[in-house]
């Protein structure tokens, strides 16, 4: 392979779905032969430091943003952040830069076009909740025009969200999202129930987002009492922080849920969840191609997830995990029960979920596309 320059950006050093998606891929071209280069606008969760000790490349924070700053403080932040990204493309002279949100398409990828890199990558993961039209606007303007060399889009949803948006279809190119599999085979299912404070017979009913709109929580929560009702043991942990938390915590309390559903916030021990969790929930209203939904397919987890976005791209009805409309309780309520009263069909539609995305969305596959897209967008230039 062509031992390439890749810088892979991002807006915000978190526990999520995209930041452990630009790792990974940095992992892969870095163990092709590629020199690779991560950077992020800020730290929101003070994990740069814990990053750049697990990690053999070299990882930056560009301290563009700090939380609480007012107005004027935000914009010289924001200014020595962009300052700072300048000099990196200056010093490396990177032959690809690849952007991984809304945000660091705006505000890397006209850096790197006035640095002429060559190969300047956008990429559109699915709606974005709360992005103004004029932010909207300019971004499918910078796609158009030819600042950013393309626009990669996770799945045919997604394609359609982003021409809807006015990009071009002749500037997308759909690649869906890969995942590399947690590790979930070494761990003890029984030393890990105790280890989260779940007894023997506990149902265990996991989802993992943030808490926003767009994930649709408050639907799973409004779901447990009818699921509770056939199944007392049952529990529900939602893994993920947001500003919905106290009212989502509020919902839990007026519905008397405390002893079944918890709010784990953030974690970094997901694969210690998805060894022990039965089934994996995804009531979003709006989805690109959730990772989170992937990983739990990947560990052979039986899903329920909202038949929006990209997950009716991913998921066949019936097939490899039950499909529900959006915003519909009790729908959800009563797919969750179908599954809990059919052991045999959660064995089964958990296998074909698992070798489903082992086989068509792994890691290798779609760093592969990647690879061959950046070849090709080189030889036109």
């Amino acid at each position: 392979m062509r031992p390439l320059s890749i810088l892979l950006l991002g807006t915000q050093m978190a526990i999520g779905g995209a930041q452990r998606g630009l790792l990974d891929q940095a992992r892969w071209f870095k163990s092709h032969g590629c020199k690779v280069t991560a950077a992020f606008f800020y730290d929101k969760e003070g994990l740069h430091e814990k990053w750049r000790r697990a990690v053999d490349f070299p990882i930056h924070n560009l301290e563009a943003y700090e939380n609480g700053a007012g107005f004027l403080r935000q914009a010289g932040q924001l200014l020595m952040g962009l300052w700072r990204l300048w000099k990196l493309l200056l010093r490396e002279r990177f032959e690809v830069v690849e952007a991984f949100t809304h945000d660091s398409n705006l505000l890397g990828l006209p850096l790197a076009w006035l640095e002429r890199v060559p190969v300047r990558i956008a990429t559109h993961r699915g709606r974005i909740e709360g992005f103004l039209l004029w932010r909207q606007r300019l971004h499918s303007w910078l796609v158009n025009v030819g600042i950013a060399s393309t626009l990669v889009v996770v799945s045919e949803q997604t394609r359609q969200l982003a021409m809807d948006e006015g990009v071009r279809s002749d500037r997308i190119v759909v690649i869906p999202n890969g995942v590399m599999p947690l590790d979930t085979s070494s761990v003890n299912g029984m030393d890990a129930r105790k280890e989260l404070g779940l007894a023997e017979d506990n149902l265990f009913l996991l989802s993992i987002g943030r808490l926003t709109h767009q994930k649709g929580h408050e639907h799973l929560i409004q779901a447990m009492p009818k699921v509770i009702r056939r199944f007392p043991t049952a529990k529900a942990w939602i893994c993920g922080d947001g500003p919905l938390r106290a009212q989502l915590e509020s919902q839990i309390v007026e519905l008397g849920l405390s002893d079944h559903v918890r709010l784990l916030g953030s974690r970094d021990d997901v694969s210690l969840l998805l060894a022990t969790a039965d089934i994996f929930v995804l009531p979003s209203r709006s989805e690109g191609l959730s990772r989170a939904l992937m990983e739990a397919m990947a560990a052979g987890i039986p899903v329920v997830a909202t038949n929006v976005g990209g997950i009716r791209d991913l998921i066949t009805d019936g097939v490899h995990g039950l499909l529900v409309p959006s915003e519909d309780s009790e729908r959800l309520a009563q797919s969750i029960l179908q599954l809990l009263d059919a052991p045999l069909m959660m064995k089964r539609m958990g296998a074909a979920a698992q070798a489903h995305v082992l086989e068509a969305h792994s890691t290798d596959i779609m760093c592969q596309r990647y690879y061959d897209l950046i070849l090709g967008l080189l030889e036109n230039k």
